[in-house]
């Protein structure tokens, strides 16, 4: 998750000590990030580390991801806040310790790299603000289940609700009853519905999932030298932060590479099916030569289909630095992908939180820097992502 100089010192904290890039924090003790958290569980009750010592005034961290620009905007248009700008004085920290505050988490569905990463980052930070977490919850991508886990949670009565909607639709009610109980709501990527910052939640943070597309994209076309024919496997619901990536990426494509063709363009809502689809892809369309993939897991699967074709020609870029996809880039069977930064993206939900709980006036839209990461730089990255080293199976893939 993401807890980074967390404010100067739980950001610092993560960013130095560990891995990922990090500044010097001030006051307090580096937080220590050995690694990715565990998968999330159902409900969980980890104690918050009493933090004795408040750091000089803190602010949200961020990795070097080489450019602060975002190119992305918020669930309704609005102009991103970097996160670095978030920070908290000492006396405000002081003061949430103080509060005996509570919060809850709610995922679309977790046990992956980038939501162990979120987790991270919420629950470090939450610690060094004395914010006991009471409820984990995985909606394994169905609504149904979440609206059930937000029942659970509304049980608890937390002070705080950290979350992404499995359905911006189906679950927006489900959400309201949640605002509607006193719970202050931060969001991660997406946003239910018909909801307003300031009105329905506090604020949505999100990566820059638009620059993450334009590197995907870059990617490719640098690698064809601009001419060629590629094909896209798409995440065919409508989900804010993936459909920004695919604009991006098309956008892209079409501006900048005009001389390169999308042959084929075919969607997915079964992430573990992408090895099938990719499989057709390449089947009807024989003189493919790249395909971009949403996200690292689907990618996994298209690879998969591409080794068993004996296609390892075909070149492939994606977004997400997920632990099997940075060891293919270690090999060299994946040119590179557009990263976000959950661990920070988590220590900036959980410092929005604190902003509500003091009053203090928050952004609507807050993001984190897409990040490029290849070959060339990908142990660095990978620090820059989870506030840790890569484990040596990454390490040693590079030496391969």
């Amino acid at each position: 998750m993401k807890a980074k100089r967390w404010l100067s010192t739980l950001c610092i904290t993560a960013m130095t000590a560990f891995c990922l890039a990090g500044c010097g924090g001030n006051s307090t003790e580096p937080v220590q990030n050995d690694a990715p958290a565990a998968g999330t569980a159902e409900t969980s009750e980890p104690a918050a580390e009493e933090n004795t010592a408040a750091p000089a005034e803190t602010t949200a961290p961020a990795a070097d991801t080489g450019s602060s620009e975002i190119k992305s905007t918020g669930p309704n248009g609005e102009s991103a806040v970097l996160a670095t700008e978030l920070s908290l004085t000492d006396e405000e920290i002081a003061q949430i310790q103080a509060g005996g505050y509570t919060a809850a988490i709610s995922f679309h569905y977790g046990g992956n790299d980038w939501s162990s990463a979120q987790q991270k980052g919420l629950e470090d930070t939450f610690a060094k603000l004395g914010i006991e977490i009471t409820a984990i919850t995985d909606a394994n991508f169905s609504a149904e289940k979440q609206v059930s886990d937000l029942e659970t949670i509304m049980a608890k009565a937390p002070d705080i609700l950290v979350s992404i909607p499995t359905d911006a639709t189906s679950t927006a009610n489900a959400y309201q009853r949640v605002a509607d109980s006193g719970t202050k709501i931060v969001f991660m990527d997406n946003v239910p519905s018909g909801f307003t910052a300031g009105d329905n939640y506090v604020s949505c943070v999100s990566a820059d999932n638009y620059g993450n597309g334009l590197i995907a994209a870059d990617l490719i076309g640098e690698a064809l030298g601009g001419k060629g024919k590629i094909g896209i496997i798409y995440y065919d619901v409508d989900f804010f932060v993936t459909n920004q990536r695919l604009e991006a990426f098309e956008k892209e494509m079409a501006e900048k590479y005009p001389d390169i063709e999308v042959v084929s363009k075919m969607g997915f809502q079964d992430e573990n099916g992408c090895d099938v689809v990719a499989d057709a892809m390449i089947t009807q369309n024989p003189d493919i030569e790249a395909m971009f993939v949403h996200w690292d897991i689907p990618c996994e699967g298209a690879l998969s289909a591409l080794r068993a074709a004996g296609r390892n020609d075909i070149l492939l870029s994606t977004i997400d630095l997920g632990n099997n996809i940075a060891k293919e880039i270690a090999e060299g069977n994946v040119l590179g992908l557009g990263a976000q930064l959950p661990y920070d993206q988590g220590v900036a939900e959980a410092t929005l939180a604190a902003y509500a709980l003091l009053g203090k006036e928050t952004p609507a839209y807050v993001a984190v820097p897409a990040k490029r990461v290849e070959q060339s730089n990908l142990l660095e990255a990978y620090q820059d992502v989870y506030h840790t080293e890569a484990p040596d199976t990454i390490k040693n893939a590079m030496t391969n």
